[in-house]
């Protein structure tokens, strides 16, 4: 059976597609499964499927669409669930690698204001040409820049912004990582990698 929701801590997560632009290096979708929990689809979900599977969201103090693929493909779904969630007062977050604009077009920032609490966009690395290396986008060098332009485009709809790295990346480019986050207006934070 498909694992539309599952949940870590008091945090829900909200697993839309297994489709992504990147194939990064470090992605857990490089395993058959993210904490004993099967996260590969035979189908990608309904709105309503997915709110179906949501067990005690009151309990939860975030509901994070994340999973085993970029949300933005699930645009649609996405902000239908963050529709509902916002009227039950959930606090909603995407983890995206904020290539939503090459994935479905212009004009996504705007539609996420009301719906979100927070995009937190993984920057992975500092320069077009070690995104690439690492994430593989199938959108080439251009993912970087319209990742950035996606965060910065960001701030003017979402309350809280954040670029994130993965602590493997080295000190030096965790530095500069967070000399570009400054430059945006938006916040860094630096995960620790999952094995």
């Amino acid at each position: 059976m498909d694992t539309y929701t599952y949940r870590i801590g008091n945090k829900i997560y909200v697993n839309l597609t297994n489709r992504c632009s990147n194939d990064c290096e470090f992605c857990v979708r490089r395993t058959d499964a993210f904490r004993d929990i099967g996260l590969w689809l035979s189908h990608e979900p309904s709105a309503e499927e997915i709110i179906n599977s949501l067990e005690d969201p009151d309990s939860a103090e975030e509901v994070v669409f994340c999973g085993y693929g970029e949300p933005m493909y699930r645009l649609d779904v996405m902000l239908e669930v963050a529709d509902y969630l916002k009227s039950k007062g959930k606090k909603t977050r995407v983890n995206t690698n904020g290539q939503a604009e090459l994935i479905v077009g212009a004009g996504v920032p705007e539609k996420l204001k009301g719906r979100l609490d927070t995009v937190n966009v993984s920057l992975n690395a500092t320069s077009a040409k070690a995104y690439q290396e690492l994430c593989h986008s199938e959108f080439g060098e251009k993912a970087f820049y319209a990742m950035l332009d996606f965060a910065k485009a960001c701030k003017e709809y979402v309350p809280r912004v954040v670029l994130s790295v993965v602590d493997v990346i080295g000190e030096e480019e965790i530095k500069e990582a967070g000399k570009i986050a400054e430059a945006l207006g938006v916040e860094l934070r630096v995960r620790h990698y999952v094995r």
